[in-house]
C-alpha cells in the first residue's frame, strides 16, 4: 500500500462581498485545495494567526483596513505565505502595485475558473521555489537559524563529520608521504617540513589561508613518484649515471600519474607539484621544460621549499650543508631555478626568523 501524499495546501479567501468569496472558494475547492473565508482584514489575522495556510486571495479594496495593508503586513510578518489580489479594475499599473505590495499576481473581476486556476499553481510553485531557495542559500552561508535542538545538534554533527573526514584525508596523504621517504631512508619530518614552508611561503606571497592550508597538505605529496623507482637508484650513495638521472627524473611524470585524474581539488593540486616542482624558471628542468609563469605557482613555491630541505639535512649521497652555503647556493638560483619573487619572500622569511621578535 502506498504511503499517502503531502497535505494540500490550504487557501484564505478575504472579501467583503459574501457571494465573491462564495464564488473564489468554490473555484479554490475545485482545484483540491482546502479553503477558509474571511470577510475583513480583521478575521483574516485571526485565521492566518490560528491556521497553517499557503496563499491568501484578497480583496484589493475592502472597508475599514483596505486588502493592500493586509497585503503588506502578510508580505513582512508570513513570508511563507504567499498572496494573491483580487480587483475590479484593470488597471494598466496594477502589475507595478502587485510587485510594490510583495504579492504573486492578480485577479481581475469577474473571474474565470481557468485563470483562478493558473494563478494559483503559479503562486504555490513560486512559493515553494523561494522556500526552498531561502533555506538553501541559509545552509551554504551557515546563517540558518536554529530552530529546534535536533536542527541545532545536526548541523554540529555535520561540520564535526566535515572536520573529520578533512583530518582523516590528510592522514591518508601524509602516510602515503611518509611510506616514499621510509623507502629513500629519509625521516617523516621532510615532508612536514616541505609542506610547512610551502605554507609560510604561500602566505608571503598573498595567498588566502584556505588556499595556503591546501597547499600544504598537497606539498607533502611531492615526491610520491619515487614509489616507482627502483631502489637500486633510489637508495644510491654515490652519484648517479646519466642513465640512472634520467630514471630518477621519472618520478614527477610518475607522480603526476599516480594523483591525477581523481576529480578531488587537493590531489589534483598535488598532482601538479609533483609533476612541476622539478621544473626551473629559465625552462631548464624537468620533466617538460616549462618556464616562468608555464610552472603553476604552487609548483614554483615548493620547488624552493624542497630544494632548501634538501640542502639543509643529510640525504644518501652527501651530508647537510652549513646554513650559510646552502643560502649562497640557494641566491645563486634566483632567476634561474627560483621564481624571483618566490625566492625573495623565501629570503624575507629567513630574515625574519632569524632576527625573531623585537
Amino acid at each position: 500500500m502506498s504511503e499517502p501524499g503531502p497535505e494540500p495546501d490550504r487557501v484564505l479567501v478575504v472579501d467583503d462581498e459574501e457571494m465573491m468569496r462564495r464564488l473564489i472558494a468554490r473555484m479554490v475547492r475545485a482545484t483540491g485545495h482546502p479553503v477558509e473565508t474571511a470577510a475583513n482584514a480583521v478575521e483574516a489575522r485571526e485565521w492566518l494567526a490560528a491556521g497553517d495556510f499557503a496563499l491568501v486571495i484578497c480583496d484589493l479594496r475592502m472597508p475599514g483596513e483596505p486588502g493592500s495593508d493586509l497585503a503588506r503586513w502578510i508580505r513582512s510578518t508570513q513570508p511563507d505565505v504567499a498572496v494573491l489580489m483580487a480587483t475590479g479594475t484593470n488597471d494598466p499599473g496594477m502589475a507595478d502595485m502587485t510587485l510594490a505590495l510583495g504579492a504573486y499576481g492578480y485577479l481581475v473581476k469577474p473571474f474565470k475558473r481557468n485563470e483562478v486556476e493558473i494563478n494559483i499553481i503559479n503562486a504555490l510553485r513560486r512559493r515553494r521555489l523561494e522556500i526552498e531557495n531561502r533555506e538553501h542559500r541559509s545552509l551554504l552561508e551557515q546563517r540558518v537559524e536554529e530552530r529546534t535542538a535536533a536542527l541545532s545538534e545536526a548541523i554540529d554533527q555535520l561540520r564535526r563529520s566535515e572536520e573529520e573526514l578533512r583530518r582523516s584525508r590528510e592522514e591518508m596523504l601524509r602516510r602515503l608521504s611518509l611510506a616514499i621517504e621510509f623507502r629513500s631512508h629519509e625521516t617523516g619530518e621532510h615532508v612536514e617540513r616541505i609542506g610547512s614552508e610551502a605554507y609560510r611561503l604561500g602566505r608571503r606571497l598573498g595567498m588566502g589561508e584556505e588556499r595556503c592550508e591546501t597547499l600544504r597538505v598537497a606539498a607533502v605529496l611531492h615526491d610520491v613518484g619515487k614509489i616507482g623507482i627502483p631502489d637500486a637508484i633510489l637508495l644510491k650513495p654515490g652519484p648517479l649515471t646519466d642513465g640512472q638521472h634520467r630514471r630518477m627524473q621519472a618520478h614527477a611524470e610518475i607522480g603526476y600519474r599516480l594523483l591525477t585524474g581523481s576529480g578531488n581539488d587537493l590531489l589534483e593540486l598535488a598532482a601538479s607539484i609533483a609533476w612541476t616542482h622539478h621544473e626551473r624558471f629559465d625552462g631548464s628542468g624537468y620533466p617538460r621544460g616549462l618556464s616562468g609563469d608555464e610552472i603553476p605557482i604552487e609548483g614554483r613555491i615548493t620547488a624552493v621549499a624542497d630544494v632548501f630541505d634538501a640542502i639543509t639535512h643529510d640525504r644518501v649521497y652527501r651530508p647537510a650543508l652549513p646554513m650559510s652555503e646552502a643560502l649562497e647556493i640557494m641566491t645563486s638560483g634566483r632567476g634561474v631555478h627560483f621564481d624571483p619573487d618566490v625566492f625573495d619572500a623565501f629570503m624575507s622569511a629567513r630574515t625574519a626568523a632569524c632576527s625573531g621578535p623585537g
